[in-house]
């Protein structure tokens, strides 16, 4: 009984001391339990594989391996999870290889006495294939296991590609490979990833238990390494078909060609599989798509960090969340609350309206449980806590309400006034407004300080981005309450300062601006936006205007002219100001920049006709085919640099923070690492020549191409995007 107490704790590694003081905490130790030594890995938050680590593997090797009174070895993790993955700093590290670790793991598996890894928390990446060289593994329920290196564009390169469908088959193998998703710890048992799921009071306990059990039988080491990929039910072409699929499905990723050939290697002897693993993740680690993706990940981490905000400020408690307007945007902001469990009553203004949104909410959730993603109690619990009225007085006890009618100022200040007499006291007052001064906004309640600005992307129950606009009197604690409630709800949030459009739809602005004008010059819409999906956009401005709504893209040009905000240019957004005239309002009324079949666009001789009048109204000559270089230039360079203008003047913290924006809510390609990464790539100095030739060309009363001086500055020492701190400097 004391031994089955005391090894609910780890054991305490005892350091070498100097002058009777500890050394430092070591992030790998060896102790030991009777005959059974168990080898910790304590480095916070989540354990990951880094050189230390690695070292301290290799060290506790050494004295395992020495020590044959010891007769079995337990990996164990301390904290709240085992490896969730590698140390993604370290890549891009002189010299950085997974030789190291893969020679531990090559030592660990090789082990004369059994070796037992206890799995909790997340297992991922390299965690995962650490625990393919243990011989035995146990699981605590609820445990994830998982390979997301694809998200990375990579493959495992610690011979997961390998020792996992020589376990689990070729065909799970490389289905979670592919795809990096995770699978739960009995699907793992199942499929024979695990040997056992079990409870226990730590995961400690939990491997000690069967630790003793594989001893007490004498079960000695199972190498997977040593074993053959079963593969006669295979299909002949399976791995052609596969790699076709990876082809067509992600032609602009190397890793998932390179992880089909590299789970095919796995039918070959090892030591040949693992060769061809290593050549291939070597070559991925240094590419260009992976050197984005990971540019992506350490940026969406830095975007939750907020400069000169205290760590220890106090959040306020959201415990019930209201929202005004229930219509397309409102009803998708209830449902990110509902997902989290937070209660969320919906106000508007006629019953209609409000029977009217709940029930496309109900529909929404109705479609996602008709593809299994929801059960149907999951619907009924979520839909209950979701209530609707048309009397203002049931936000008075919300702790967070957002605003979210259209996109008109007067209406928004309305509503605003009404929120701020309303709202009790302490309560956040957001407002979901894509272009508007939330300023001014803020300045209506008459309680500036709780007030935020709280962007969603359409649709909002699915768009990942939330743009945090930081108003000039925004308390503390609000942003930061915001920031963790984002987190909460499923979103990735950036800060943003007050300016038109704020981040995203500022730059969009200028990228649409140049688009009418190719449009007027001569190229299609289908031109325009071939050009740019061509290297990964989702869809090119076109498409996503239509998608948006030409009405809304309208409106938002004329309050934008309200508030002084457009240059002197008659000819500016002319194109789609007149399809908003003749009620052309995109893909929902069948016409729009295209004409719709069903929902495939095809270009329109009527939007030809509308560009060649606009053109010729505004003495803009009609051109001959325009190349699509000078598409790409023309769409991309005025959006960069309009990134650069954003980070000089502070509107955003940090150049990975536009990047989220426009990969998180535009469709911009993750493997091009967002347009200020993308900059890089292209280089300063190419994108300031490029500006100055099409001012000259294209002319610049305006200043439309017009170089910010931040740009400037770098592009004549030719520094780099990414050497800018925060602010842009």
């Amino acid at each position: 009984m004391r031994e089955s107490s005391e090894a609910t704790r780890s054991p305490r590694p005892v350091g070498l001391t100097i002058s009777g003081m500890p050394s430092t905490p070591a992030p790998v130790t060896l102790s030991r339990r009777g005959h059974i030594a168990v080898m910790t890995i304590d480095n916070p938050p989540v354990n990951a594989i880094s050189p230390a680590v690695v070292a301290g593997l290799s060290t506790a090797l050494d004295a395992f391996e020495s020590d044959r009174t010891l007769g079995a070895l337990l990996v164990h993790c301390e904290g709240r999870t085992f490896v969730a993955g590698g140390d993604i700093g370290s890549f891009d590290q002189p010299g950085f290889s997974a030789l190291p670790f893969n020679r531990v793991l090559a030592r660990l598996e090789g082990l004369d006495r059994p070796v037992v890894g206890a799995l909790h928390g997340t297992v991922l990446g390299g965690g995962l294939e650490l625990a393919l060289a243990c011989h035995w593994r146990t699981a605590s329920p609820g445990t994830r296991l998982g390979m997301p290196e694809v998200k990375l564009g990579l493959l495992p390169g610690s011979l997961g590609t390998q020792r996992l469908p020589r376990l689990a088959g070729i065909e799970l193998a490389l289905d979670l490979i592919s795809s990096g998703r995770m699978i739960g710890a009995d699907a793992a048992q199942a499929a024979g990833i695990v040997d056992e799921v079990r409870d226990a009071q730590s995961p400690l306990q939990l491997g000690l238990d069967y630790a003793k059990e594989i001893v007490a039988r004498n079960a000695g080491p199972r190498r997977i390494s040593e074993t053959q990929v079963a593969r006669d039910a295979l299909p002949a072409d399976f791995f052609a078909k596969a790699l076709a699929d990876a082809v067509r499905k992600k032609p602009s990723y190397p890793s998932a060609r390179a992880i089909v050939e590299a789970v095919q290697a796995s039918a070959l002897p090892f030591a040949e599989g693992e060769a061809i693993e290593a050549r291939l993740f070597e070559a991925l680690i240094r590419s260009p798509q992976s050197k984005a993706l990971r540019h992506l990940f350490f940026a969406e981490r830095e975007a939750a960090r907020i400069p000169g905000l205290s760590k220890g400020v106090q959040l306020r408690a959201i415990r019930k969340v209201g929202i005004v307007g229930a219509g397309t945007m409102g009803g998708g902001i209830a449902m990110n609350f509902a997902n989290a469990g937070i209660p969320t009553v919906l106000v508007e203004s006629t019953q209609a309206a409000l029977d009217r949104g709940l029930g496309i909410v109900q529909a929404n959730y109705e479609a996602t449980a008709a593809k299994g993603r929801l059960t149907a109690e999951q619907v009924r619990e979520r839909m209950a806590l979701l209530s609707g009225s048309l009397d203002y007085a049931r936000l008075s006890d919300c702790d967070l309400v957002i605003e979210a009618v259209f996109e008109n100022m007067d209406l928004k200040k309305e509503v605003c006034m009404r929120l701020g007499a309303v709202c009790k006291r302490g309560a956040i007052i957001a407002t979901n407004t894509s272009t508007l001064d939330v300023n001014a906004l803020a300045a209506a309640t008459g309680r500036d300080q709780d007030v935020v600005g709280m962007h969603f992307f359409s649709p909002a129950n699915v768009m990942r981005l939330l743009e945090v606009v930081r108003g000039a009197h925004t308390a503390p604690d609000v942003l930061a309450t915001v920031m963790q409630l984002a987190r909460r709800i499923g979103k990735v949030a950036v800060v943003s300062g007050v300016c038109y459009g704020f981040i995203g739809n500022r730059m969009a602005e200028v990228y649409m601006r140049e688009a009418e004008f190719l449009m007027m010059e001569g190229a299609s819409p289908s031109q325009i936006d071939g050009a740019v999906e061509a290297l990964g956009m989702a869809m090119g401005p076109c498409r996503m205007l239509d998608m948006a709504g030409i009405d809304v893209g309208a409106k938002t040009v004329i309050e934008y002219g309200k508030a002084g905000g457009l240059p002197p240019d008659d000819s500016y957004r002319a194109v789609v100001r007149r399809l908003f005239e003749l009620g052309r309002f995109g893909q929902k009324t069948g016409s729009g920049y295209y004409r719709y079949e069903g929902r495939r666009p095809v270009d329109d001789p009527e939007t030809a006709k509308i560009a060649r009048a606009m053109a010729d109204a505004h003495g803009i000559a009609q051109r001959g085919e325009i190349a699509r270089q000078e598409i790409v230039e023309r769409l991309l360079y005025p959006l960069i640099n309009e990134g650069f203008r954003i980070l000089e003047e502070g509107m955003a913290y940090r150049p990975g923070d536009i990047d989220i924006v426009w990969t998180a809510g535009y469709g911009f390609p993750d493997h091009q690492g967002g347009p200020m990464f993308m900059a890089d790539a292209i280089g300063l100095p190419k994108i300031v020549e490029r500006m100055a030739h099409y001012a000259a060309t294209r002319g610049n009363a305006f200043g439309y191409w017009a170089v910010s001086p931040l740009l400037a500055s770098r592009a004549a020492r030719d520094r780099r995007v990414s050497d800018l701190g925060e602010t842009g400097r």
